[in-house]
């Protein structure tokens, strides 16, 4: 069945709201994409409401504005929701205030956990809870290999230890037709390895806590008031599931990492329309 198409334009006279993904959307690791800066320029002197849709969780909102406006996208930081601002929620939910936590990340990730209540130490020693939250900003083989080795120590001592995956994203398009690995595919190694040493523990496996789960999405429609929502993203497994399983439309982008074969997915990936790029047909 086809998919059919809609523009920037249709967008912003359909929906209340609009979420956005930022990689493969709106910017990649060099710049943004093209008709990003005049599509948000848009959404700024129309005043409908939008939002950034993020699962990076390597920097905090204040971090990712000022990085946005480099490439000159105009996007307050109340627009802003990443997927290590659910951390917070996260762990007033499992009363873990003050749990030892071993975090792989970036320093904006470590403090995303401090502001949720966790109490960081190193990976070598023994943690209640692994933050899987970016795959740079440490040492990388040296850090997995330690955390993994400190999370066999303790499902042998029989203690229980909380997997938290931020960003479940496993590549990200990184300009140009470059892609790298991004934590969901961290994530992957760990549990490839959990089921290799313990083949009988289902229950050893990273919690999602970005797209494609409801969380982030919940938080949206909070912020805007209405469920009028729509989520424009570049990823089936993420974006596109998320936003069908949250009960809103959701719009496919070919700018990022689906390459193809979109029209062929199972219902629960198919995407309510397709979209070529953000450019703007009229100028602003």
């Amino acid at each position: 069945m086809q998919i059919p198409e809609i523009t920037a334009e249709e967008l912003l006279g359909k929906y209340e709201a609009l979420l956005l993904d930022a990689y493969g959307v709106l910017l990649h690791s060099a710049g943004p994409m093209p008709g990003a800066a005049a599509f948000v320029d848009r959404l700024n002197r129309s005043g409908k409401a939008y939002y950034l849709l993020t699962n990076d969780a390597s920097r905090l909102p204040a971090t990712w504005a000022t990085r946005l406006r480099g490439f000159g996208l105009a996007i307050p930081q109340g627009r802003l929701i990443t997927s290590g601002s659910l951390l917070k929620g996260y762990f007033a939910e499992q009363g873990l205030a003050g749990a030892r936590c071993a975090v792989l990340g970036t320093e904006d990730s470590h403090r995303y956990v401090e502001e949720a209540g966790g109490r960081i130490g190193p990976a070598t020693e023994p943690f209640d809870v692994l933050v899987l939250a970016d795959d740079s900003g440490f040492p990388f083989f040296e850090t997995v290999d330690a955390a993994l080795t400190t999370l066999f120590r303790s499902v042998e001592a029989g203690k229980g230890v909380h997997l938290l995956l931020p960003n479940p994203d496993v590549i990200y398009p990184k300009g140009g037709d470059g892609f790298g690995f991004a934590s969901g595919g961290v994530a992957a190694m760990f549990e490839a390895a959990l089921r290799g040493r313990y083949p009988d523990r289902t229950d050893l496996a990273f919690v999602p806590l970005g797209k494609p789960a409801s969380a982030i999405f919940g938080e949206a429609r909070r912020r805007s008031g209405t469920r009028n929502l729509v989520m424009i993203g570049d990823q089936l497994g993420t974006d596109i599931a998320g936003a069908r399983a949250f009960g809103i439309d959701a719009v496919w982008i070919a700018t990022g990492v689906t390459a193809s074969g979109v029209a062929t997915v199972p219902e629960t990936l198919r995407p309510t329309y397709r979209m070529v790029s953000l450019r703007l047909e009229t100028p602003i």
